[in-house]
């Protein structure tokens, strides 16, 4: 498949979104300067809720075009998942229990683990941080691992659904899935499901989208620069104002499901010529799977150099707020590019023997 213009620098975006929203919140946890008053700094879960949609958008993508060309490998698709998902995502677990049942203790940084280790280290092993994070709220560095869980389950469900579906029911199963799973995800009867947090109908719906286009059913968005104009400023607005703060649970996640998917849709295909090339933005993008695993670990080293650091006491609180935005982007970028060029990269090229 093509590589798609644009998703790369929305996925540095997306990242960059996540982190400006756990900044302030470990801040303030540890009596540091902060600031959250804009919208846009209270973001992080929308940012990973459109990194579910674009996700779904590109995997049930491959597994449709490889359906219609019946060269579908199950064993080759989760193949290239474990290799691009599995070796960070193990790293970060290993080390997220590592840091906090030994490396704080070692400083003397408290930190109450108050959760049987065994428990969590089976949940988060077999696919399950998004449980672990709630029942335990083990440390932000094993939090934020809880979307890397979700996306792994979709991969369990959707591989098997797509391989035994006929290619031309697809589009149909999808649509009849989605709906069914959205209505029931709302259910009192089924909280548990949003206690879990398992949006699966972002990614699915993301999938539609993309057969959707595949099939030419979208083309009528094309024929007028109206409404990619009109789906990039209602995105920019999500993001950046209050107008899309519903007190519906059902309103709010089905006007971000369909907003959300139009926008993946807008700039990928119906972007009328623009296209952002910046080759640094685009890097971002690439290794953006690591800023999102190491940023809470640099977000901890700058919060504790400023907390250990007399002479970074004496900045003013406005000076200090910006200093620790930029010391952790430039370490979060930093660790992401090297744990890339000298670690994920190794997988990458084995994940290429798997591709048709």
């Amino acid at each position: 498949m093509n590589r798609l213009p644009n998703l790369d620098v929305l996925r540095f975006i997306l990242a960059s979104l996540v982190i400006i929203f756990h900044l302030p919140q470990l801040c303030r946890n540890q009596g540091l300067p902060y600031f959250l008053d804009a919208p846009i700094f209270n973001r992080g879960v929308e940012a990973v809720y459109m990194f579910f949609v674009l996700s779904g958008f590109l995997i049930i993508k491959i597994i449709y075009n490889d359906k219609l060309r019946d060269r579908f490998s199950i064993r080759k698709f989760y193949m290239r998942r474990i290799l691009r998902i599995f070796p960070l995502y193990y790293l970060i677990l290993i080390f997220g229990f590592l840091f906090y049942w030994q490396i704080l203790p070692v400083l003397g940084i408290p930190f109450k683990n108050n959760y049987n280790l065994s428990n969590a280290v089976l949940l988060g092993t077999f696919f399950l941080p998004n449980v672990m994070s709630k029942l335990y709220m083990p440390g932000g560095i094993l939090e934020v691992l809880w979307s890397i869980g979700i996306e792994e389950q979709f991969y369990i469900i959707v591989a098997p659904l797509l391989f035994i579906i006929n290619k031309h029911r697809i589009l149909q199963t999808l649509l009849i899935l989605t709906t069914v799973y959205f209505i029931v995800f709302h259910l009192d009867f089924f909280n548990v499901l949003q206690e879990y947090i398992m949006v699966f109908f972002f990614l699915f719906f993301g999938g539609i989208v993309a057969i959707l286009e595949d099939k030419k059913q979208l083309d009528y968005l094309k024929k007028s620069v109206i409404f990619p104009v009109l789906i990039t400023i209602l995105t920019v607005l999500y993001f950046t104002t209050s107008l899309f703060e519903f007190e519906s649970v059902f309103l709010f996640n089905l006007v971000t499901m369909v907003l959300f998917g139009s926008f993946i849709h807008t700039i990928a295909h119906n972007n009328k010529g623009v296209e952002i090339r910046n080759r640094m933005l685009n890097y971002f993008g690439q290794i953006s799977y690591g800023i999102y695993m190491f940023h809470v670990i640099a977000l901890n080293i700058v919060v504790f150099l400023f907390l250990k650091i007399e002479w970074l006491k004496t900045f003013s609180d406005n000076m200090t707020i910006i200093l620790i935005n930029i010391l952790t982007f430039a370490l979060t970028i930093f660790m992401a590019h090297l744990s890339y060029r000298y670690f994920e990269t190794y997988f990458l090229k084995l994940k290429n023997k798997f591709r048709e």
